[in-house]
C-alpha cells in the first residue's frame, strides 16, 4: 500500500466535493459552476463558486444550508439568475454581480426550474408544473403540503407515474416567460403536453422547445421540436413524430437549429445523432450518419446522478458545431463541419462530463473525471493542445486516500466479439497473495463503463477484492450494432459475455481465487446478477440492485414497462407472455443456490420494489439463502442521488454480505 495513505471508506462520500454546470459569462473572463457536498447532517448542500480565469482560485458566492444550481448569467454580465431551494422548495433567484443579497423572483407553489435569458437581456425563460387551467399562484410550502397530504390521485393514463417525478398528479411542464423590467410573469405553452429544452433565437422572438404533443401522447414515445412566437403565440411543428429530437440550439444568425436526435430505428438502442434544421422549410439533415459513435454522454457512475448535456454548439462563423460523445470507454469532445467531417478536441482517457462554449473567445470550460479524480474543470482552447487545469476542489481528500486505478482489458466472447473491460487490484495487493473478485454490471442496459471515478469500486478494492468491470454487446461506445445485440437477448449473448470477461482475467491474473468470486449490479445490471445465479453455481456471493426478476409484472408496474418489454425483449404480456417468462430470473429460482442479499428502493418506479418482494419471497420459500434490504423512500437513483444515509447504508451492507460469504 503506498506510504501514508489510507484505504477509501464508505463514509467518504461526504469528503468528496462534486463540480458540475459550468457556465461562461459573455465577457469571457470568468465562469459560474456548481459545488455540491455531503454535510455533516447527511444533507446534499451546493453552492455557487465564481473563478476569474486571470485569478488562481474559484470565490464561493453563496452560502449556507441551502442548493443553488442552474446559475445562468446575463447577457450584459449584470446579473446571475439561479435555482435555490432556500425558501422551501425551489424557485428563481437573482443576485447582482456586483455584489449584494440574492434576491428571490418567484414564489411559485409548483416552483421553477430551467432558467435561460433571451439573448437582448429583457426576459428568463423558465419552466413549471401545472395541472389544466391551473395559474400561476404563489402559496406557503407548509399549505402546499398540507393540501396535497392524503388526496387519492385518479389515474387516466398510461404515463401517470415517473421514476423522476414520482405520482404525476396530473402536473404538466409548461414554459413561462418572465418580463425583468416589469416583473411579470405569462405562461406561453398550455395542453396537457410537457415541454422542455428550449433554446431562444438570436433575436429573441422565437423559442424551440421539445415535447410530445401528439393526439396519442400516452402510447407515443417520440419527442417533437416545436418553435413558439412569444408575442403571437403561434406554435409550429418543426419535426413529424417520427424519431426524438431534442437539445435544439440555434444558430447565430437564427436560419439553422442545431439539435440531437434519432428515428427510433433500433427502439431505445438507437445512435444519437447530430442534426440540423431549416426552420423556414422545416428540411432536416443528419449530419452524423457515417460516424458510428453514440453523440452525447453515455458514461455511469455513482457521485453525480446525472451530467448537464450543453447541447450542440454552434462556432462563432457557424461553420463548426461541437459535441460530446462516448467511444470506447471515453467520453470526449468533438466538432463537425458542414460536411460531416468530424475530428476530436478533447479525446483522452478520460470522462468530459459538461461543458460550457464561448464562441466568440473560442473556449471551452469542461468538467473533467478519470478513475483518480472525482472531476475537476479545465479549459479547453481549439488552438493549443490538451487542456489547462482550472480547480483542484479534491485535493486533500485525494492527499489522504490510497485508489486503485484500473487496468484496461480485452476479452473475447464465444463468438469471437471483443468485450472491453477494467480490472482494479486490491489497495492492499501483495505479489503471491491471491483475493475475491467482483465482478460489476452497469444498468440501462444501454450505458457505458468508463474512464471515471467510480467511489463504489474503490470502496471494494479496499476492502480486498479484485473489482471486474466490463462493458458487454447492448453497451455504448462500441457502434449501433454492438449496442443493439442485446435486444430480444436479454440472458444470452450479453449473459456470456460477462462469463468470458471472466474467464479471461481468471486465465491472466493469478491472484484472484476462483473459489471466492462474487457479482452485482443495479437495473439491467440488477437482472444480470440474478440471471448469473440462476445459471451457474460458480459466484459465492451476489448483491442484486433495484432488480428486475419477473418481466411478466414489471411489463404493468413499471413506469417504462408497457413499451419496454416491447423494445428490448421483442414481447408484449399479451402477445407471448411464454417470452417475457422465459428471460424473467425468477423462472430460474429453484436453480440459485449463490446466496443473494436483495437491494430495493420502496418508491422505485422505474423497477418497481415488487421485483425484489417476488424474488425474496420466492427463494425464501424455497429455503435459499436470502436477505431483503428495503430502502425507505429511496426512488431508482439511490445509488447517485438518493439520501446520504441510505447510501451509506447500501454501501456498507454490500461489503457486509461479501465479506461474510468471500471471505470466510
Amino acid at each position: 500500500m503506498t506510504v501514508n495513505k489510507r484505504p477509501i471508506t464508505a463514509e467518504d462520500l461526504k469528503k468528496i466535493n462534486i463540480v458540475k454546470e459550468p457556465q461562461i459569462a459573455a465577457d469571457g473572463e470568468k465562469y459560474v459552476f456548481v459545488q455540491t457536498i455531503v454535510g455533516d447532517d447527511l444533507e446534499y448542500y451546493s453552492h455557487l463558486f465564481v473563478h476569474n480565469l486571470a485569478d488562481d482560485l474559484p470565490v464561493q458566492w453563496t452560502f449556507g444550508k441551502v442548493r443553488d444550481h442552474s446559475p445562468r448569467w446575463s447577457p450584459d454580465g449584470s446579473e446571475l439568475a439561479f435555482v435555490s431551494n432556500r425558501s422551501g422548495g425551489n424557485q428563481l433567484w437573482m443576485m447582482s454581480t456586483a455584489g449584494g443579497e440574492p434576491r428571490q423572483i418567484t414564489e411559485l407553489k409548483n416552483g421553477a426550474a430551467e432558467p435561460i435569458w433571451s439573448p437582448d437581456g429583457r426576459f428568463l425563460l423558465f419552466s413549471t408544473p401545472l395541472a389544466a387551467n391551473e395559474m400561476l399562484s404563489s402559496e406557503s410550502d407548509e399549505e402546499h403540503n398540507n393540501n396535497e397530504q392524503n388526496k387519492p390521485v385518479k389515474v387516466e393514463k398510461l404515463k401517470y407515474k415517473s421514476d423522476e417525478k414520482g405520482i404525476h398528479k396530473e402536473k404538466r411542464t409548461q414554459l413561462v416567460l418572465y418580463d425583468i423590467k416589469k416583473e411579470h410573469m405569462e405562461v406561453l405553452t398550455d395542453g396537457d403536453f410537457d415541454h422542455h429544452s428550449a433554446d431562444w433565437s438570436p433575436d429573441s422572438r422565437q423559442i424551440v422547445f421539445s415535447a410530445n404533443r401528439d393526439e396519442d401522447e400516452d402510447r407515443s414515445n417520440t419527442l417533437d421540436l416545436f418553435i413558439i412566437d412569444t408575442e403571437t403565440k403561434d406554435i409550429v411543428k418543426l419535426t413529424n413524430s417520427t424519431g426524438v429530437f431534442s437539445m435544439a440550439k440555434w444558430s447565430k444568425n437564427g436560419k439553422k437549429i442545431a439539435c440531437f436526435g434519432h428515428e427510433l430505428e433500433y427502439k431505445g438502442a438507437t445512435l444519437n445523432q447530430v442534426w440540423i434544421i431549416d426552420p423556414l422549410s422545416k428540411e432536416r439533415t443528419c449530419m452524423t450518419l457515417k460516424w458510428d459513435v453514440q453523440i452525447g454522454d453515455a458514461t455511469v457512475g455513482d457521485i453525480r446522478s446525472s451530467n448537464s448535456n450543453p447541447g450542440p454548439m454552434w462556432s462563432s462563423d457557424e461553420r463548426h458545431i461541437f459535441f460530446t460523445a462516448s467511444d470506447h470507454g471515453n467520453t470526449g469532445l468533438y466538432q463537425m463541419d458542414m460536411q460531416g467531417e468530424i475530428t476530436s478536441i478533447h479525446e483522452e482517457e478520460n470522462h468530459l462530463f459538461g461543458c460550457s462554449y464561448h464562441a466568440d473567445l473560442d473556449l471551452f470550460v469542461a468538467g473533467i473525471s478519470d478513475p483518480s479524480n472525482p472531476g475537476d474543470l479545465f479549459k479547453i482552447t481549439r488552438k493549443e493542445k490538451g487542456k489547462v487545469r482550472l480547480t483542484d476542489v479534491n485535493a486533500s481528500f485525494l492527499k489522504e486516500v490510497h485508489l486503485s486505478i484500473p487496468e484496461p482489458i480485452v476479452a473475447k466472447a464465444e463468438d469471437g466479439w471483443e468485450i472491453h473491460g477494467w480490472i482494479m487490484r486490491p489497495a492492499n495487493f501483495e505479489e503471491g497473495q491471491r483475493y475475491p473478485m467482483i465482478l460489476e454490471i452497469h444498468g440501462g442496459p444501454h450505458a457505458m463503463y468508463a474512464n471515471t471515478f467510480f467511489h463504489e469500486f474503490q470502496l471494494l478494492a479496499a476492502n480486498g477484492y479484485v473489482v471486474l468491470y466490463t462493458n458487454p454487446r447492448g453497451s455504448h461506445g462500441y457502434g449501433q450494432t454492438f449496442v443493439n445485440a442485446c435486444r430480444h437477448d436479454y440472458g444470452g449473448k450479453d449473459y456470456h459475455d460477462l462469463i468470458s470477461a471472466v474467464d479471461h482475467v481468471l486465465e491472466h491474473y493469478d491472484f484472484i481465487d476462483e473459489d471466492r468470486l462474487g457479482v452485482t449490479g443495479g437495473s439491467y445490471g440488477g437482472f444480470m446478477t440474478n440471471w448469473i445465479i440462476g445459471h451457474t453455481n460458480r459466484f459465492k456471493a451476489a448483491v442484486t440492485q433495484r432488480s428486475i426478476s419477473n418481466w411478466t409484472s414489471f411489463y404493468g408496474v413499471s413506469d417504462i414497462g408497457y413499451f419496454f418489454t416491447e423494445w428490448e425483449l421483442g414481447a408484449h404480456v399479451f402477445d407471448d407472455p411464454e417470452k417475457l417468462w422465459h428471460h424473467s430470473p425468477i423462472k430460474y429460482a429453484q436453480d440459485i443456490n449463490t446466496p443473494l442479499l436483495i437491494m430495493h428502493g420502496e418508491k422505485d418506479y422505474r423497477c418497481p420494489i415488487e421485483q425484489g418482494e417476488q424474488l425474496f419471497t420466492t427463494l425464501k420459500y424455497l429455503q435459499k439463502p436470502v436477505a431483503f434490504l428495503w430502502f425507505p423512500e429511496a426512488n431508482h437513483e439511490l445509488s447517485r442521488s438518493g439520501p446520504p444515509s441510505l447510501r451509506l447504508e447500501r454501501l456498507n451492507h454490500m461489503v457486509e454480505w461479501f465479506q461474510e460469504h468471500l471471505h470466510s
